[in-house]
């Protein structure tokens, strides 16, 4: 369970047993059901015999600390976003997967296997939550620190080239990259060699770092729009000028729109989608994830991406072989998600993420 907050704490203390009983089934019942619950419904589900009257002054006392909140006029009630919040950290225990769904998320992205590049690994735990959520399963890719094989450049037109940059895990990345004006074929196969030589078996970040060093060097043995191809190109790579959007994968975005029923509810879900598609607002947050070490959670306005869908985001970290942070990845949903049963999931999926990575 999360630690409460004290904020929390406080209106933990402003709830008598009677109260967190009433409010704590409202929630799960909006959890599984999606709809309201009036206090005639109350009344029967509680353990104690309380008349649906005394429930409902127990509902209004709710609804005054903003807690829940009722969608229509003599409708029954629904937790409000800080409700959510309140239930997801005061509430919840969300306890461990069950050894059904331990060995789904391991089948599921082959962990006891001769494992596929790191870029499939990634591709098949978002396809796995999607499918285990029925939200949209995202990932941020891992920052690249690897070792180099082999880099060649290919021309594509007189200002651009694709650098093919082949790992020693296996992975093969192009890009494409601009071209210093006037390059001719000879000075981009120097620069290719020349990076072969100095680069390989190096980060690129480690290459950039050494060559950075011997820039002098640099420049007397290469040609001027050689050494220039070099350093921007290293730098660049590196992401030392972070001028390269990290790489988003996102897979069940059709999860979002099933059982919606809502015109408007709809039309928020498609303003979402239009967001994943741009991807600067979901990396931002993913970033955030990345500063944390476990799970957090994100529900409607409390991140400014998700304010007008009413979406919630369950987020962990993953880590490569030296146990540094260098990637995330979640669940994206409605705001009643089943947290009790995706935040272990995350969790143990980034986990297991990380154990395959630092085997590479």
């Amino acid at each position: 369970m999360t630690p409460i907050t004290a904020k929390h704490a406080d209106l933990d203390d402003k709830l008598d047993e009677r109260s967190r009983d009433i409010f704590r089934r409202i929630v799960e019942s909006y959890l599984i059901e999606g709809e309201p619950v009036g206090s005639r419904n109350l009344s029967k589900m509680l353990p104690t015999s309380l008349s649906p009257a005394s429930v409902r002054n127990v509902m209004s006392d709710l609804e005054t600390l903003g807690l829940i909140y009722s969608p229509h006029v003599s409708a029954g009630r629904l937790p409000t976003e800080q409700g959510l919040r309140f239930f997801v950290d005061a509430f919840m225990d969300t306890g461990e997967v069950s050894d059904e769904e331990r060995m789904l998320i391991e089948s599921q992205l082959g962990a006891g296997e001769g494992h596929p590049h790191t870029e499939q690994l990634l591709t098949e735990a978002s396809q796995m939550l999607s499918r285990v959520s029925n939200g949209a399963g995202l990932v941020l890719a891992a920052k690249r620190d690897g070792a180099l094989k082999h880099i060649e450049f290919v021309r594509l037109e007189e200002t651009k080239a694709l650098a093919v940059l082949v790992w020693e895990s296996g992975d093969v990345e192009n890009r494409v990259i601009d071209l210093p004006a006037g390059m001719t074929a000879s000075q981009l196969a120097e620069a290719a060699n020349f990076l072969n030589h100095h680069a390989r078996g190096q980060t690129l970040a480690g290459a950039r770092d050494a060559i950075n060093a011997k820039r002098r060097e640099v420049r007397a043995e290469l040609n001027e729009l050689s050494a220039s191809l070099v350093e921007r190109g290293l730098a660049v790579w590196s992401g030392a000028n972070d001028g390269q959007p990290r790489q988003l994968i996102v897979r069940g975005r059709a999860n979002l729109l099933e059982n919606l029923t809502d015109a408007e509810e709809i039309e928020r879900t498609k303003m979402l989608l239009d967001d994943l598609e741009r991807k600067e607002e979901i990396i931002s947050v993913l970033d955030m994830a990345e500063s944390g070490s476990g799970v957090r959670i994100f529900i409607g306005s409390e991140n400014r991406l998700f304010s007008l869908s009413g979406s919630s985001l369950v987020v962990a970290p993953y880590r490569d072989g030296n146990r540094r942070v260098v990637g995330a990845l979640g669940v994206l949903g409605p705001t009643r998600l089943n947290y009790a049963r995706i935040v272990p999931m995350v969790d143990y999926t980034a986990q297991l993420v990380s154990r395959i990575i630092e085997r590479e």
